[in-house]
C-alpha cells in the first residue's frame, strides 16, 4: 500500500452532489480510505471489462469489488441505503446508456453481497416503485426532459439521515463509478457518526479542548477549528505512514512466503496482512472520531460562552 498522497486528501470525487456534507469536513471525509489514490488507480487500470466504446463483453464478468471498496464495506458501523433511480425513455435514450445502467445494477449485487446486513439496495425504477419526487427528493437530476419523459440515472446513499448523491450517471465516467459510490457510502457513515458525536461531547473533551485553548475568548470559532483539524490531520497523516511501513514489511513476508512455495506460511502471512489493515483502518477511524469530538465540544464551548 502506498501513502496517501496529500493532494488527495482533499478529493471530494466527480460525481458527487455534495448538497449535504461534502467537501465541509476533511478528515471524516476520508477515514476509510487509506488507498484513496490506489483505489481510483487500480480502477482504472482494469481494461477487461469494457471496450473502447465503454461496452461491456458478453464473455466477461464485471470484476470484483476492489479492496479498499470491501473495506469500507467491512467497516461500516451502521446500515447504509443505496437507492438506484433508473428511469429511462427508449425513444430518447441510447442503448448504450440503457446497457450501462444495467452494468450498474450488476455492481450494486456485488455491494449488496459484500456489505451482508450493513448494505441494501432499493432499485427504483420504471417498472417497480419509480417516483420522479421521491428521485428529486434524494438530489437525482432529470434529463432528457426536451427529448421526451424526463429521465433520471442516480444513486442516493442514506445512513440513518445522512445523504450522499451521485446525481446523473453517465457512462464516460463508468470506470470511476466505484471509487465515487464507496466515497459517498465513507461519507454518509462518516457524518452519521458525527452527527451522533455532536451530542455527545464528554467532560473530557471538554476540558482537553480548554486546555488547548486557554485563552478561548481570543480565539474564534473558525481559527479554532482549523487548528483541531489541522492537528487531526497532522495525526491522520502519521498513522498512514506508520501503517504503510508495517504493511510494507508484511507485504515482504508474503512474498517470501510464496517463493516458499508454502501454503501455511502464505495464509499466515496474508492473515497477518489483512490484521495490520484492519487495525491501521480502526486507527484512522478512531483520529478522525476524536478530532470531530473536538470540534463539537469547541463549537459548545463557544456557543455557551457569554
Amino acid at each position: 500500500m502506498n501513502a496517501l498522497p496529500t493532494d488527495k486528501i482533499e478529493d471530494e470525487g466527480r460525481q458527487c452532489s455534495g448538497q449535504h456534507t461534502c467537501g465541509r469536513k476533511i478528515i471524516p471525509a476520508l477515514v476509510f480510505f487509506l488507498a484513496g489514490a490506489a483505489l481510483s488507480a487500480v480502477w482504472f487500470s482494469r481494461n477487461g471489462w469494457h471496450d473502447a466504446a465503454g461496452v461491456a463483453s458478453n464473455a466477461q464478468k464485471p470484476p470484483a469489488l476492489l479492496e479498499a471498496t470491501r473495506s469500507v464495506l467491512q467497516h461500516l458501523d451502521s446500515p447504509v441505503e443505496i437507492r438506484f433511480y433508473s428511469s429511462l425513455d427508449a425513444s430518447s435514450v441510447p442503448e448504450s446508456v440503457q446497457a450501462f445502467a444495467g452494468r450498474v445494477d450488476q455492481l450494486l449485487a456485488q455491494y449488496e453481497q459484500a456489505g451482508g446486513d450493513r448494505v441494501r439496495v432499493t432499485r427504483c425504477n420504471s417498472s417497480t416503485n419509480f417516483s420522479a419526487k421521491a428521485a428529486q427528493a434524494d438530489d437525482i437530476r432529470a434529463f432528457n426532459n426536451d427529448k421526451g419523459d424526463a429521465c433520471f440515472l442516480g444513486i442516493a446513499v442514506e445512513c440513518d439521515g445522512q445523504k450522499q448523491s451521485l446525481s446523473h450517471l453517465a457512462p464516460e465516467w463508468e470506470q470511476a463509478l466505484e471509487p465515487d459510490l464507496t466515497r459517498a457510502i465513507a461519507r454518509a457513515a462518516e457524518a452519521n457518526a458525527g452527527a451522533k458525536s455532536q451530542t455527545r461531547s464528554d467532560t473530557a473533551t471538554l476540558d482537553a479542548v480548554k486546555r488547548l485553548f486557554p485563552n478561548l475568548e481570543a480565539v474564534s470559532l473558525e481559527a479554532g477549528t482549523k487548528v483541531l483539524r489541522d492537528a487531526g490531520l497532522a495525526q491522520f497523516k502519521q498513522a498512514v505512514e506508520e501503517m504503510n511501513v508495517k504493511v510494507k514489511e508484511a507485504q515482504e513476508r508474503l512474498i517470501q512466503a510464496q517463493g516458499d512455495q508454502s501454503e501455511a506460511s502464505q495464509r499466515a502471512a496474508t492473515e497477518e496482512l489483512r490484521r495490520i489493515q484492519a487495525k491501521g483502518t480502526d486507527k484512522l477511524k478512531q483520529i478522525a472520531i476524536n478530532t470531530h469530538l473536538q470540534v463539537a465540544a469547541l463549537q459548545q464551548l463557544k456557543k455557551a460562552a457569554p
